[in-house]
């Protein structure tokens, strides 16, 4: 049966007749049925189970059909009949399992695993309202819950359930499976736990429920508001039912397949990404006596099992919990991290490396690195910071444990899906080899004096620049010039990846525009990003963006050479427009503090040109790039580091001796931004970065600026800008998420 025949037969009418939603129905079905004899049934011995709090996945309509390989026929067909396969893509709702580039990056990983045909599978929660759906009200950010599950889409409900016990409490869980089909290979599994009894009606305004209510509320969002013991007892017992649902399926499936639950370690391997999913240690340790197996073999058995991926430096994300939140929550795993810490304590004398420390909290990334075969960072320099630094006590204890697996994004969504025309021309001037083997965009080069390639990669960035104008004017009533130069940053809000500094910029760029110095080319600056609901000054610098947003489109005299936008509800969706789209990539943290960035490899692999620090995989780009092909400043992350080990970084202090940045970070609390914004924001946010400006903010700022003008002087340059638009293009092959899951394959899970 050809495509066209089966999509009439699940619509069972003419495909010119059907509604879109109709046509999108039919071919998820469709899509499903595809997928599914794709799964290996038989996957070998050993199996990888990649565990994670967050699994960004995005619309999978478009993707798993790229991977499957009937994209363009599907297209074909639909066009022959009059409709339109990108707004059939647009009724699928964006599955809100993640939150930034932790989540995103595992999403990728799970396709690179199909894709290269291992045995692999996710494991995780279906959390029915995500993170949030971000909604802008007078310049601030509010939270409402982003509801995506339809009762028909792609979770696939199974029959496998646990009783998970609490510490006061059980409740039954439920999985269900999403399919992840590799590009012309295997399908696997995505594993999300919930629970029955869940209740979405609790949630009455905004995002706020009853975070006591467990049974009801378990698996509604992504990181509950921590702000209050409640909700940080919520996060634990989220923790846990991730884990222990996990645990229980990978020894029943290993169990299954001929384990003896001794060799486990012969059958599994479990990836623990980040420090979210630590308590599946404990709990495995737990469940293994219980079944029968001495505890220190038990002890030794988890070890060779688990490997772990730590993904940042930053204290706030190397979670400690208070050991009475756990007696509270999982006393039945006391008695084993008691026990882990004393075997630690029994070796060491150095109290930094205990698991308890004195304050009694337990820290778990101690767990993680003591009690696993394989402690990673993801990015060389990250890595190296780990080893010589943040983990150095650590290091010094297991240097055998310490690697760096460099992350990687996956082309077929970063590529395929998202630039169906700068992917044709690739495909035009050197086949179609770098869809499976990325490392062949290297054969570009060979036209980096070719003036005919190098104006049509200027002539398609334009027309992706169009298609994000109508986006925008269609999607949020946006207005941007499509001649303008794309200067974009797309992230989490976080002080750390500054933000802030990029406002200040704009700030910067008003008061030039005022003064008659005006730029050649006119500049759109794009923002995209939420702020954790609790997180103060990260929704202060949004309301300070929107405010710029509402002071510089309005006013006629800037306006005509500066725009700024803040997109809401920052999504795969929206970073599938914007990407495309962009001349300038903005990657700016504070060196020391990104621990690879993702962001960064798609804008390369787009053709935008990097404007960063020495920070996260920036460091690779510009070892691939060279220094003519990408834009980098500030401070060295020695320095920086040096800067808070002196504790010597005074922001006051530029504040007052600098008259140019004094003007700049005054305007914050100027009458004409007073006058749009919150008086409360504004001040607290203009005090923070004078007095604190933990991230310093400040100290790049002017070299900043100047690099920034250096850029836009650059562009003019439309010849030379393409060349470097072709080199980012070509070098790109490196940031493959194939290539990355290849070496954590070959280093790491040793699978067949």
């Amino acid at each position: 049966m050809n495509l066209s025949e089966g999509l009439k037969l699940k619509t069972n009418k003419d495909i010119s007749d059907c509604s879109n939603e109709e046509i999108y129905f039919a071919l998820l079905e469709l899509v499903q049925e595809l997928s599914e004899k794709k799964v290996i049934k038989n996957q070998g011995k050993k199996k990888l189970y990649y565990i994670s709090a967050e699994f960004l996945i995005g619309k999978l309509l478009s993707s798993n059909l790229i991977n499957l390989g009937i994209y363009d026929q599907v297209k074909e067909i639909l066009l022959k009949h009059g409709k339109n396969i990108s707004e059939i893509e647009e009724i699928e709702p964006e599955p809100s399992l993640g939150n930034g580039g932790l989540g995103r990056l595992s999403a990728c990983f799970l396709d690179s695993i199909a894709t290269l045909g291992i045995p692999g599978d996710g494991i995780g929660l279906n959390y029915h309202f995500g993170l949030f759906k971000q909604v802008f009200n007078n310049n601030l950010q509010t939270e409402e819950k982003n509801e995506w599950i339809d009762k028909v889409g792609w979770l696939n409900k199974t029959s496998t359930t646990y009783d998970i016990n609490f510490g006061e409490f059980t409740l039954k869980s439920i999985l269900y499976d999403i399919n992840v089909t590799g590009y012309n290979n295997q399908t696997n599994k995505l594993h999300l736990f919930d629970i029955e009894t869940i209740d979405e009606s609790i949630v009455k305004g905004g995002i706020d429920f009853d975070k006591d209510n467990i049974e009801k509320n378990l698996t509604l969002f992504l990181y509950p508001d921590d702000s209050d013991e409640e909700g940080r007892l919520l996060r634990i017992y989220q923790q846990y039912f991730m884990v222990s649902n996990g645990a229980r399926y990978i020894l029943d499936e290993c169990m299954a397949k001929g384990s003896n639950l001794h060799d486990l370690d012969e059958y599994a391997v479990i990836q623990i990404n980040d420090t979210h999913p630590t308590l599946i240690i404990p709990e495995l340790i737990r469940l293994l006596v219980e079944r029968g197996i001495e505890l220190d073999e038990s002890i030794k058995i988890v070890t060779k099992t688990c490997a772990y991926t730590n993904h940042t430096i930053l204290a706030e994300a190397l979670e400690k919990w208070p050991i009475k939140y756990l007696e509270k929550v999982v006393p039945q795993l006391i008695p084993i991290i008691n026990e882990l810490d004393d075997r630690v304590r029994e070796i060491y004398e150095d109290e930094s490396v205990y698991i308890i420390d004195k304050n009694d909290n337990v820290n778990m990334a101690h767990i993680d690195i003591h009690y696993s075969f394989s402690v990673n960072g993801v990015a060389s320099l990250h890595t190296n910071i780990l080893k010589n630094n943040e983990l150095n006590n650590f290091y010094k204890i297991y240097p055998e444990k310490f690697n760096n697996k460099t992350n990687g994004i996956t082309f077929r969504r970063w590529l395929i899906h998202c630039n169906p025309l700068l992917t044709e021309f690739i495909e035009e001037l050197i086949g179609d080899e770098f869809k499976a083997e990325a490392e062949k965009l290297q054969d570009l080069i060979k036209y980096i004096n070719d003036e005919k390639v190098l104006q049509k990669l200027l002539d398609i960035k334009h027309s992706n620049k169009v298609e994000l104008k109508n986006y925008l004017k269609k999607t949020q009533n946006i207005d941007i010039d499509e001649n303008s130069i794309f200067d974009i940053q797309i992230k989490r809000l976080h002080e750390y990846k500054r933000q802030q500094m990029n406002a200040l910029y704009v700030i910067y760029k008003y008061l030039q525009i005022k003064q008659g110095n005006t730029p050649k080319t006119p500049i759109t600056v794009i923002f995209g990003a939420k702020a954790a609901p609790a997180y103060t000054i990260a929704k202060d610098i949004i309301h300070l963006i929107l405010c710029l947003q509402e002071l510089v489109n309005n006013n006629e005299e800037v306006s005509k050479y500066l725009k700024v936008v803040m997109v809401e509800n920052y999504n795969v969706t929206i970073a599938e427009k914007l990407i495309p789209a962009c001349d300038i990539s903005e990657q700016i943290s504070l060196a020391s503090k990104e621990a690879s960035g993702t962001g960064n490899m798609k804008f390369m692999l787009n053709g935008a040109l990097t404007l960063g620090t020495e920070d996260g995989a920036n460091v690779e780009i510009h070892e691939l790039v060279g220094d003519d092909n990408i834009f980098i400043f500030g401070e060295k992350s020695d320095n920086v580091i040096k800067h808070y080990e002196n504790g010597d970084y005074d922001p006051l202090d530029i504040y007052i001796k600098d008259k140019n940045i004094k003007e700049i970070v005054d305007f914050i609390v100027s009458e004409e931004l007073m006058h749009i914004g919150c008086e409360e924001n504004l001040i607290r946010l203009y005090k923070e970065i004078i007095r604190k400006d933990w991230f310093m903010a400040l100290l790049d700022f002017n070299e900043y600026c100047k690099k920034k003008e250096e850029v836009f002087k650059e562009y003019e340059n439309r010849n030379k800008w393409a060349k470097r638009m072709l080199v980012n293009i070509s070098k790109a092959g490196y940031f493959s998420s194939d290539r990355t899951i290849n070496q954590y394959n070959k280093d790491i899970w040793k699978l067949q």
